[in-house]
């Protein structure tokens, strides 16, 4: 009973022991799945955040592309906007160079007829005050009695004779008027005498007719004169007004002009502006690469550096390997020696206890001469070996404690540099992983460079074209230098947008 009692409790623990054994394992393979189970969750956190990330990266790349274009279809508005405008601006300005020279020609052309018919006027004043006078008989007897007078008149009168032809071919003079001249006591100085003497009634009535024409005469000049006076001054009035109208167009396009100098001095100062903002993103941009370039040559360096160290500690750790080795053989060659010293030392202790057995063995029995001394003799030799080993074996125990004490050093230091060398592998590990994120920074950021470049390249094909197809229009260099300007302030952007997430 008491064996078949003591059966059963030992089954009875045996299958708690297993129950606790079991329940324990279980924990630890919960444990385990619980862990499993977070770093799965953490791992699919880190996907989701990544996965946002990317979405947003996406959104912003057609937020920027759509900014982009939004941008270059204003741009290109303006620009469109601004060569019709100038197109426009030419035409205008043409049209009045064209209707200015035409007006100036017209007023010369008015300024040579007013001045024209200001000298016939003057000869036609002339002709009157010479033909107009009257003689008196005094004159007419001075004549009769010289005849070198008669002479100096009839030849002065050939040329207002002339005179009156040639306005009466130009249509000034009346011909009837001409021929009332030419009826006149002046032709003739016989007729005059005559008619003188016969009776002064017929030389009033033919100086009255005369007084008449030339009235008359002088009265349709002065009409004709009047009427054409009048159309002068309406055509150089409509032309002082055509003339004002055309000034206020030419002022008018003056101030355009100074508009579209101040716009383009405007972009000017804005393009100067982009370009140093250009100047200083690219300046830091270099000094950041730079920087990166720096820190990968440093790391670089340092990697070296961390290999050498690696490969100086391992050349280390070979010669302490090398000098433990050799020192554990030592120890073990000591500990031999050691062991073969203590059997020495045995058989020498029982070599002495047998002798001194055997001596007081012999001091009970009767001793001579000889005997003793050979037995101090013997005790001498004793003495000198137990010294000898005495000594031998202080400095094999000093020797065994120092290569102890090596040993312990050597397994300290050993120990020491394991920790070091396990420290250096984590050091390089985390320096790895370091250059490896620094590597993938820089190939980022060398991609994102090139997708730069290459923009920059097509921007300034597109601008080279179009500097191309508008270089026969002056006025279209400032639309292509701010259609320059925002193409870069636009690449600016994309760069700087581009280079904050890089930086996040």
């Amino acid at each position: 009973m008491a064996q078949s009692t003591a059966s059963g409790t030992s089954s009875r623990r045996y299958i708690r022991e297993h129950d606790v054994n079991v329940s324990s394992s279980s924990r630890y393979g919960d444990s385990e799945w619980e862990t499993k189970e977070a770093l799965r969750q953490r791992e699919l956190e880190e996907a989701r955040a990544r996965a946002a990330q990317m979405e947003k990266t996406m959104r912003w790349w057609s937020d920027c592309t759509a900014n982009w274009r939004e941008k270059w279809s204003k741009v290109r508005n303006e620009r469109n906007m601004a060569r019709e405008e100038a197109k426009m601006l030419r035409a205008k300005l043409e049209i009045a160079v064209k209707d200015a020279n035409s007006y100036k020609h017209e007023c010369q052309e008015l300024e040579l007829q007013n001045e024209q018919l200001k000298k016939e006027m003057e000869k036609i004043h002339m002709i009157l005050l010479k033909h107009a006078g009257q003689f008196d008989q005094q004159i007419f007897t001075v004549l009769e009695s010289d005849p070198q007078l008669r002479n100096t008149l009839g030849s002065h009168n050939i040329l207002p004779d002339r005179d009156i032809e040639e306005y009466v071919l130009q249509g000034a003079v009346p011909k009837h008027a001409v021929e009332l001249y030419k009826e006149s006591p002046l032709n003739s100085l016989d007729k005059d005498i005559v008619r003188l003497a016969d009776s002064n009634s017929v030389e009033d009535n033919t100086e009255n007719n005369l007084q008449t024409c030339t009235d008359e005469l002088y009265a349709q000049k002065m009409i004709l004169l009047q009427h054409k006076l009048d159309e002068a001054t309406k055509t150089i009035s409509i032309e002082r007004e055509e003339k004002n109208s055309l000034h206020r167009g030419l002022e008018k396009l003056k101030t355009e002009i100074i508009q579209v100098r101040k716009q383009y001095e405007e972009l000017e100062e804005s393009k100067a502006d982009v370009t140093r903002e250009l100047l200083e993103l690219k300046d830091r941009f270099q000094l950041e690469l730079s920087d990166v370039q720096a820190g990968i040559v440093d790391e670089a360096s340092s990697r070296e550096g961390m290999n050498r160290r690696l490969c100086e500690l391992r050349t280390e750790l070979e010669k302490l390997q090398a000098e433990n080795a050799a020192e554990w053989g030592k120890r073990e060659r000591l500990e031999t020696e050691k062991i073969s010293l203590e059997r020495e030392n045995k058989q020498l202790r029982n070599e002495l206890n047998d002798l001194q057995e055997r001596i007081e063995s012999r001091r009970s029995r009767p001793v001579s001469t000889s005997d003793s001394d050979t037995r101090q003799l013997h005790q001498e030799f004793l003495v000198r070996n137990v010294t000898l080993l005495k000594k031998s074996l202080e400095e094999k125990t000093t020797e065994l404690s120092h290569a102890m004490r090596r040993s312990e050093q050597y397994e300290a230091e050993v120990k020491r540099v394991r920790a070091r060398v396990e420290e250096l592998k984590k050091e390089l590990a985390a320096v790895q992983d370091e250059l490896d994120t620094a590597t993938n920074s820089i190939r980022k950021l060398q991609r994102a460079n090139e997708d730069l470049l290459e923009q920059l390249e097509s921007a300034n094909v597109q601008l080279e074209h179009f500097r191309n197809s508008t270089d026969s229009y002056p006025v279209d260099a400032g639309i292509g230098e701010n259609l320059e300007e925002k193409l870069c302030i636009a690449s600016d952007d994309k760069s700087t947008n581009e280079y904050e997430p890089q930086q996040a």
